[in-house]
């Protein structure tokens, strides 16, 4: 078991443990620390605040006025992503570094969001960032691993792959 882990892309499997600690610590900061609400959010820069809110749906609060199944379902899907995606790590090379540290990526988040959907029922967010009287959704450092990932693997079928020789 330790050569599958060093010689295949598990090897990357400490920087999805990584980003789902940071991720939990500063959730947990920020839920000890912080008034709930848009009332209590503290202005950093111009385009920025941080602030603490409670998501319970999906990416842009998708299906967050349902009664709650919604959770399970979004945890379920992070479950079933995270196993795709440590199945594909396996068969990847520990030095395929670009796949790996964007499966990872995902998986750090995914895990970490269902981390608080489980816990919590909701997952927490702190990053607001604007423009004007415009407001992004409110996101997390779960989130935003999940989106750097998931365009890694998109910009990876954009890069042209040295053909390798058939076994």
């Amino acid at each position: 078991m330790s050569n599958l882990i060093k010689q295949t892309g598990l090897r990357w499997l400490w920087l999805a443990a990584l980003v789902f600690c940071l991720d939990i610590g500063i959730k947990l900061i920020v839920m000890d620390n912080m008034g709930y609400g848009w009332a209590n959010r503290i202005e950093v820069l111009p385009f920025f605040n941080l602030l603490y809110v409670h998501n319970l749906g999906a990416a842009f609060s998708f299906l967050s006025d349902q009664e709650g199944w919604q959770r399970w379902l979004f945890s379920g899907i992070a479950f079933a992503v995270t196993g795709v995606l440590m199945w594909w790590m396996r068969k990847l090379p520990a030095t395929e570094r670009w796949n790996n540290v964007a499966y990872a990526l995902v998986i750090g988040g995914a895990l970490g969001n269902v981390f608080d959907r489980i816990v919590h029922g909701f997952v927490v967010d702190y990053l607001d960032f604007f423009w004007g009287n415009y407001h992004w959704p409110a996101f997390n450092l779960a989130d935003s691993a999940i989106c750097i990932g998931a365009v890694m693997i998109v910009l990876d079928g954009f890069r042209s792959k040295k053909e390798q020789p058939e076994n």
